[in-house]
């Protein structure tokens, strides 16, 4: 019971101590608000609002068809462009597609020959640059066939295609995007708080002041543990709630409670990390300069921005070794997909067992430090 309550007090110095860090507390709600909001409502999976302007050597009633069917919200407006001024128009990052339909197209495609459509792109813009192409070309082609059909319609394909689309039927890039930057904003304050929190101690000189009292380091740890874990938790739920279901309108289609329980094991993982960094950092700058290249690579990495199974096999046997792969499973199944205990149970488990394996780390450094 002695030892309980020495947690607990050493929980409660962590709390009061944030209480008066009115710097810290502000960037906790800014971190779990208006950064979830505008990353993921600024930006986007998909074609939007691309620059493209059009080379139009033909003048006919298609070429007109063909530029009218570029509209928003995909495409901005497109401007007119001469053929010299292509070079330098890419060239000054102007324009992300230019378009250029050589003289005669119409009388070609009347003939029943097969003219092209060059479509010059901006390689630089690579978030617009496939897909943008892509959705060109469909509005070019529909056109075309409209143009020569007289409606639009296509011939009936050979194989018809019933496509369903579950979870996210609208296929609403903000509600990934906001699941995901809440989950990333767990895993970096989760990582950061604890460790400011022990090396703020150690500069102040109050780590020594806690040694020589009947205290253990794991006393110590785990009261630094919970009392972080406590602090990111709370931001997490009002996030969650306020934030991606209440602005970003994202569906939580899962057991909250579930969720719940699975980010307080994972905050077991990373508190237990952060930990771990600040035994190794000497101050705040290294620290912050440690940070960089142990939170960056878990959260680009983890399956939060691209699938998992899309990265090369031994990148995705190296990933499997950080709590963040796991959680991010988790928490789209849970939240997203509505899993329930039978199948995210092996994720529970990958990260108590990372979290147990890094806590015992952290201790181990703990202790050789301040030995």
């Amino acid at each position: 019971m002695d030892r309980i309550a020495h947690i607990y007090r050493l929980g409660l110095k962590e709390l009061i101590s944030i209480r008066h860090e009115y710097i810290l507390i502000f960037f906790l709600v800014y971190s779990f608000s208006a950064l979830i909001i505008v990353t993921a409502k600024g930006t986007g999976l998909q074609v939007n609002n691309a620059s493209v302007a059009i080379v139009d050597e033909d003048r006919s009633p298609l070429s007109a068809r063909i530029r009218a069917s570029i509209r928003k919200p995909y495409f901005q407006t497109p401007r007119d462009l001469t053929f010299p001024e292509i070079g330098g128009t890419l060239a000054r990052n102007a324009v992300t597609f230019i378009i250029d339909i050589p003289p005669g197209f119409q009388t070609d495609i009347l003939a029943g020959r097969r003219p092209e459509i060059r479509i010059d792109v901006d390689g630089t813009a690579i978030g617009h640059a496939k897909m943008g192409t892509t959705y060109l070309k469909k509005m070019i082609a529909a056109e075309i066939s409209a143009y020569l059909l007289g409606e639009r319609q296509t011939p009936a394909p050979v194989v018809q295609q019933t496509v369903r689309v579950r979870y996210n039927p609208n296929r609403q890039n903000t509600w990934f995007m906001g699941l995901m930057m809440l989950v990333n904003m767990i895993t970096m304050l989760s990582i950061i708080l604890p460790a400011a929190a022990l090396l703020r101690e150690r500069e102040h000189g109050t780590v020594e002041h806690l040694l020589v009292m009947p205290l253990s380091p794991p006393e110590i740890m785990i009261a630094k543990v919970w009392a972080n874990s406590l602090v990111v938790l709370t931001g997490a739920i009002f996030s969650l709630w306020l934030v991606v279901r209440g602005v970003l309108g994202a569906p939580v289609a899962g057991s909250f409670p579930l969720f719940l329980a699975g980010t307080v094991v994972y905050l077991f993982a990373t508190t237990g990390l952060g930990i771990l960094l600040a035994t190794i950092a000497r101050n705040g700058p290294q620290l912050g300069l440690l940070c960089v290249p142990v939170i960056t690579p878990i959260t680009m990495l983890s399956g939060a921005m691209t699938p998992l199974e899309a990265m090369p096999a031994f990148l995705q046997t190296a990933m499997s070794v950080f709590p963040t792969t796991h959680y991010v499973q988790f928490s789209s199944a849970v939240l997203i997909r509505g899993a329930g205990m039978a199948i995210v149970w092996e994720a529970l488990a990958a990260m108590a067992l990372i979290g147990a394996v890094l806590f015992l780390a952290a201790l181990f450094r703990f202790r050789a430090t301040f030995r």
